[in-house]
C-alpha cells in the first residue's frame, strides 16, 4: 500500500522485488526521495523477458487447450469435483498469462512502466491471485485425493459438484479479498532519481512504528504457506502408502498380464504436486522472510549480503511464474483420461474426421468403462 505518514505498508505489495524508499505522496503517483539509493538486479531486465516470454508462449498454447479439454469432457462424466477445481486452476492460469505480456514490456523498458495505473494494478493483482489460486486449488485436490483414497465409499456418496463449486468460490474469495487493496490503492510510483515509472516497487514510511506491523503480517503469510505445504505433503504421502499397501493386481485371465502401471502413474502424479510446490513456491517463502527484513532495514546485514537476498528473491519470482507450465501438464496431460482424451482428439485431428462433442465424448465413456478394472481408487474418482 502507498501508505500516509503514520500507516503502514501493505504486505501484499511488500512480495514485490524492490526495498522500501522514503518518498512524498503527490496525487495518484509516489515520488522517490534521491537520496535513498534503489537496490536494484540487473540481470532482471534480460532474463525476465526472455523467461516470460517463454511462458507466455507455453502457458497460453497449455492452458487454453487444457481449458478445452476439460469443457469437451463435461458430458462424458468422466470428471467431477476434480474438474471444477483444475478449471478454475487452468483458469487462474490463464489470467496470469495474458498480462504476462506487459510484464516483458516492463522488464524491457528496465523496470519502467508506460501503461495506466490501472493495468499496473491489475498485473501486479493477478500475479498475487495466480500464486495464491494456484497453492489454494493444489491444497484442495490433494485434500480430495486423501479423501477418494481413504474413504471412497463416504466420498463418492456426497454431492460431489456442490462441494466442488462451494470449496472454488470459497478459495476465489479468499484471494480476491487479500489483493482488493492492492487494487484499490494506486501502483506506479515515480522514480525521479531513474526518471522511471515503477509498477509496485516503491516503498517508504520506514519509521520504526510502520516496519513492525509489516514484518508481522509478512511472517503470518509465510507461517499459513509452510502450513499449507505440510498439509500438502502429509496428505501425499498418506495417499502413497496407501496405494503401496495394496494387493498386488492379479494377472487378467483373458491376456494373463497384470493391470499397467496404476500404481505407478499415481505415485508419479503425487511427486509432481509436491514437485510443483517445491520448485515455484516454497524458495519465495523461504527468501521472502530474510528478504522483508532487510530490505525494511531492521537488520546490520551489509550490502552485499542485502543484493544476494535481492537477487535470489527476483529468481523466486521467476520460479513462481513456472507454475503456469507445470499446472496444466501434472493436472490435465499426466491422467488417464485426459490422456485418452488427447490422444482420441489428436487421432481424429490427424485423421482429418470432425466428430462432434457427443461421439468424442461417447467414445471416451466406452473406453473408460473397458479400462475400469485397472483403474484403481484413486484414478476413479478423478
Amino acid at each position: 500500500m502507498l501508505s500516509k505518514p503514520g500507516q503502514w505498508q501493505d504486505p501484499i505489495k511488500m512480495s514485490s522485488t524492490e526495498p522500501p524508499v522514503s518518498a512524498n505522496t503527490s496525487g495518484n503517483f509516489t515520488t522517490r526521495q534521491p537520496d535513498e539509493s534503489f537496490l536494484d538486479s540487473e540481470f532482471r531486465y534480460t532474463l525476465f523477458p526472455a523467461f516470460y516470454g517463454v511462458v507466455f508462449v507455453i502457458g497460453l498454447a497449455a492452458n487454453a487447450y487444457a481449458l478445452y479439454v476439460l469443457h469437451h469432457m463435461r458430458e462424458s462424466r468422466a470428471m467431477s469435483e476434480m474438474r471444477i477445481y483444475m478449471t478454475n486452476l487452468t483458469v487462474a492460469d490463464l489470467l496470469f498469462v495474458c498480462v504476462l505480456p506487459f510484464w516483458i514490456s516492463y522488464y524491457s523498458h528496465r523496470g519502467n512502466w508506460i501503461y495506466s495505473d490501472a493495468l499496473c494494478r491489475i498485473s501486479g493483482s493477478l500475479f498475487f491471485i495466480n500464486t495464491y489460486c494456484s497453492v489454494l486449488f493444489l491444497t484442495v485436490i490433494s485434500i480430495n485425493r486423501y479423501w477418494a483414497v481413504t474413504r471412497p465409499l463416504v466420498a463418492a456418496s456426497s454431492d460431489c459438484w456442490k462441494r466442488g463449486a462451494i470449496t472454488s468460490v470459497i478459495v476465489w474469495a479468499i484471494t480476491l479479498a487479500a489483493a482488493a487493496n492492492q487494487l484499490a490503492e494506486p501502483g506506479i510510483q515515480e522514480d525521479k532519481h531513474a526518471g522511471v515509472s515503477r509498477c509496485f516497487e516503491g516503498y517508504h514510511n520506514n519509521n520504526s512504528e510502520s516496519k513492525l506491523p509489516v514484518v508481522v503480517i509478512h511472517f503470518i503469510i509465510i507461517g499459513l504457506f509452510f502450513t499449507v505445504f505440510l498439509l500438502v505433503v502429509l496428505c501425499n504421502v498418506l495417499i502413497a502408502c496407501t496405494l503401496l499397501a495394496q494387493p498386488i493386481s492379479q494377472p487378467r485371465p483373458s491376456t494373463g498380464r497384470r493391470p499397467y502401471g496404476t500404481k505407478r502413474r499415481a505415485l508419479r502424479m503425487l511427486c509432481a504436486v509436491v514437485g510443483v510446490f517445491v520448485i515455484c513456491f516454497v524458495p519465495h517463502h523461504v527468501v521472502q522472510g530474510p528478504w522483508t527484513l532487510g530490505v525494511l532495514k531492521m537488520t546490520n546485514w551489509s550490502e552485499e549480503t542485502l543484493q544476494y537476498l535481492n537477487d535470489a528473491h527476483q529468481v523466486t519470482l521467476l520460479l513462481m511464474g513456472l507454475n503456469c507450465i507445470l499446472d496444466p501438464i501434472v493436472y490435465c496431460f499426466s491422467t488417464r483420461k485426459f490422456r485418452m482424451y488427447i490422444q482420441d482428439h489428436l487421432k481424429k485431428v490427424k485423421q482429418g474426421k470432425n466428430c462432434s462433442n457427443h461421439t468424442s465424448t461417447t467414445g471416451l465413456s466406452v473406453k473408460i468403462r473397458k479400462q475400469s478394472e485397472e483403474l484403481s481408487v484413486f484414478e476413479q474418482k478423478e
